[in-house]
């Protein structure tokens, strides 16, 4: 059988092919640690692209923290500056231990007051797995978070729309039951660890705040991810319509590059970011994703101004990590793709402080008991960024 064409640490259209060849597991062992639970322990999965829900918001799918939470918005703008959470793939299905100490950690830095409080959690997606069942919200999201006091926004991860069993659910039910509601109260699911719901337009979405703009896909179920041309010319019109006078951030479930053994990283989202690019000049100044369950920057450049940063923050707490295949400082392929700094050893999130000058980043890795310590920091510019042909856009 030929080899499909690997670029760098993507994988293109025609399959599966991480960077280096991939181990065959043996039963009941994971990519990461021999003896712990693959990734999903039934035999058969349906990872077909799934219709989407009806939205509950009108087109552009905008969610202005001015109109939702204007205290939120209005300590922002009187402390000149943003904090956030980032954190992905967290859903502690068979162990979890690994989710609960990160979510501890989230909590103390809550009120530790070092760096500023967050002001809200971005999670980019499987919130909850394996198919992101309503009644598995309660161990994996209600509960994990019953002390965290700010708001958890969110684009929906390939588990969070997996369906196994159609006449049990819809795709996506769980995630729209806490994330999309059109009057938000508290679900009786929740139990002990009540959460007001949210009233997200749709199930991709762009976040509005003083600093920066978080446009969110969603990337569906299929392996390396799936849009409709819909999503595509929203896509396109985000970017292009997007306020000139602070940071573009971009967030999507599915990680354009990845120097993982496991999922590798995605073409079909390349282009999708490529072609927004070359529609409009505008270029991100930070993209997010998740699905690998490990940290990862990535640096590419794509404009004169400097590399573009591309984060995977997969390690949020699903048990089972995915190992690097790829060191420090060293691209692989031709995508031009560097990786800057990697973890595949332990669990974390990120914290982000945007100001007007700024997108700072501090990344919190938890081990296997539960210890912290700082990881990953960065500071890259807010100043958007334009290229003066679009046309000229690197394939990336």
């Amino acid at each position: 059988m030929k080899r499909p064409t690997t670029a760098g640490s993507r994988t293109h259209h025609s399959g599966f092919t991480p960077g280096f060849a991939r181990t065959r597991m043996k039963p009941g062992q994971s990519q990461a640690h021999p003896g712990v639970a693959p990734l999903h322990p039934m035999t058969h999965r349906n990872t077909s692209f799934q219709a989407l829900p009806r939205p509950i918001g009108l087109v552009p799918y905008r969610y202005d923290l001015a109109d939702h939470f204007p205290d939120m918005a209005a300590e922002i703008t009187g402390q000149s500056k943003l904090v956030c959470h980032v954190v992905g793939d967290t859903g502690g299905v068979q162990d979890g231990e690994f989710q609960s100490h990160v979510a501890d950690h989230m909590i103390t830095q809550l009120s530790s007051g070092q760096g500023g409080k967050p002001q809200f959690c971005y999670h980019v997606g499987d919130v909850v797995y394996y198919t992101g069942a309503k009644d598995d919200y309660y161990p994996q999201f209600y509960e994990p978070y019953a002390h965290y006091e700010v708001p958890i926004f969110s684009i929906p991860g390939n588990h969070d729309g997996e369906v196994d069993d159609p006449s049990a659910q819809t795709s996506l039910d769980g995630w729209i039951a806490y994330f999309m509601q059109a009057h938000p109260d508290v679900d009786p699911i929740s139990h002990d660890a009540p959460r007001v719901q949210l009233d997200l337009p749709n199930v991709y979405w762009t976040l509005l705040t003083p600093f920066a703009t978080f446009i969110g896909m969603y990337t569906n179920v299929p392996e390396h991810g799936s849009i409709d041309s819909t999503q595509q010319q929203w896509l396109t019109h985000e970017f292009a319509t997007a306020p000139a006078d602070r940071a573009l951030i971009l967030a999507l479930h599915h990680p354009i590059y990845s120097f993982d053994v496991y999922h590798s990283g995605s073409s079909k989202m390349a282009d999708a970011l490529e072609n927004a690019i070359r529609d409009t000049g505008r270029v991100p100044n930070l993209v997010l994703s998740g699905h690998v369950h490990n940290y990862q920057r990535i640096e590419q450049d794509i404009a004169p101004d400097g590399p573009t940063p591309f984060i995977v923050t997969g390690n949020g707490g699903y048990h089972n990590l995915h190992k690097l295949h790829t060191k420090v400082d060293q691209a692989a392929g031709d995508t031009g793709a560097v990786l800057k700094y990697g973890n595949d050893t332990c669990w974390g999130f990120m914290t982000l402080t945007i100001d007007k000058d700024t997108i700072a980043g501090v990344v919190t890795e938890v081990d296997r008991v539960g210890t912290a310590r700082q990881g990953d920091s960065f500071s890259y510019p807010t100043k958007p960024v334009r290229l003066a042909n679009p046309k000229s856009v690197p394939t990336l």
